[in-house]
């Protein structure tokens, strides 16, 4: 792409920023549109004009303003999931309005959910409605309606999107929840939260079961999350919110399973869970709680072991470092595990 400006040379952005927000593309890894990929000899002006021109053709058309006290600075990433899209804006854009006008120029009509990352307020209006949202509070926008938001000098928001036909499907009256604050102690909007920052972090999906399965994960939290009503939020119920509270389980278990005091009851209790709920959910894996923790201890140990830089340690402490309290059973869950002992693995 290459843009023009009067008073500037032609700009080449060679594959700067492919992606569509409301039209599904997906991506092969996260996409990062930010202001220090300017040129740097461009004015403040010149730099922030530059910008929204290219946020607008690559996109969405938004009528963007900026703090007035701060340096320009502005940067959007993005992870698509199907035809989902996780993203982040940060910087210093002050408020954002979207107008008819706006909307007939590319005619997106997607929803966002807008999550408040920072100490900051967000307040705006849509469809007759005003909200304001603090930090870890939510909304539902839609890019089809009149849309402003203000917030202050230095802002940071979540967003995820999702095109319209696709949330329309699952929840007809979806709209009925636009422009409604959604508070930070909604269950169902940390587990949206936790889901999402899995997938930004981690590999992305290949698998096509797997990409709808994340698809329908999080529509279906949405929904909860807006309080959407109906047979299909009964539905969203059984399949999203378990799912989610499943990964965030699953995510716990992965961060602490090198504490020798690491319990079900103690992952439960984290995740204001139950620990039958949480035993309930890990044996429809076919992987119980202890089998996970063994599994990820064990793993551990050989990772270890086989590092050549980790050769002047004691197999008895990379037993310790990896959870197990006791080495003698650590030595006969490794062989059964692993076909040799610790020792031979090195």
């Amino acid at each position: 792409m290459s843009l023009v400006m009067p008073g500037l040379e032609s700009i080449a952005f060679d594959n700067f920023f492919k992606l569509e927000f409301f039209r599904g593309v997906r991506l092969s890894r996260k996409t990062v549109f930010s202001s220090a990929q300017l040129p740097s000899h461009l004015n403040e002006r010149d730099r922030f004009s530059l910008w929204q021109d290219i946020h607008v053709a690559e996109i969405w058309s938004v009528e963007y303003g900026i703090s007035a006290d701060l340096p320009f600075e502005a940067a959007i990433e993005a992870t698509a999931v199907g035809s989902l899209v996780l993203g982040q804006m940060s910087g210093t854009i002050r408020h954002a309005t979207r107008k008819a006008s706006n909307i007939a120029d590319d005619g997106n009509d997607g929803y966002l959910l807008l999550i408040n990352k920072a100490d900051t307020v967000l307040t705006g209006a849509q469809v007759g409605r005003e909200y304001g949202v603090g930090k870890g509070e939510a909304v539902l926008v839609t890019a089809s309606e009149a849309l402003k938001m203000v917030g202050a000098d230095r802002n940071v928001w979540a967003n995820v999107v999702v095109p319209r036909s696709v949330l329309k499907q699952a929840f007809p009256q979806i709209d009925d929840r636009l422009a409604l604050k959604i508070g930070a102690e909604n269950e169902a909007l940390d587990l949206l939260t936790r889901y999402c920052q899995l997938l930004e972090t981690g590999r992305p999906l290949v698998s096509a079961d797997l990409i709808t399965h994340a698809t329908e994960t999080i529509v279906d939290l949405i929904g909860l999350v807006t309080g959407a009503k109906g047979q299909a939020a009964e539905m969203a119920g059984l399949r999203g919110l378990r799912a989610a509270r499943l990964r965030a389980i699953l995510a716990k278990i992965a961060e602490n399973f090198a504490d020798p005091g690491i319990s079900a009851q103690g992952v439960a209790q984290e995740l204001a869970l139950s620990a039958r709920y949480v035993h309930d959910l890990l044996q429809e894996t076919g992987i119980s709680f202890s089998e996970r923790v063994l599994e990820l201890r064990l793993q551990s140990a050989h990772k270890m072991l086989v590092q050549r830089h980790n050769d002047n340690m004691r197999v008895s402490d990379i037993a310790m470092m990896s959870g197990f309290s006791d080495v003698s059973y650590f030595n006969r869950c490794f062989r059964r595990r692993f076909g040799y002992t610790p020792t031979s693995a090195r």
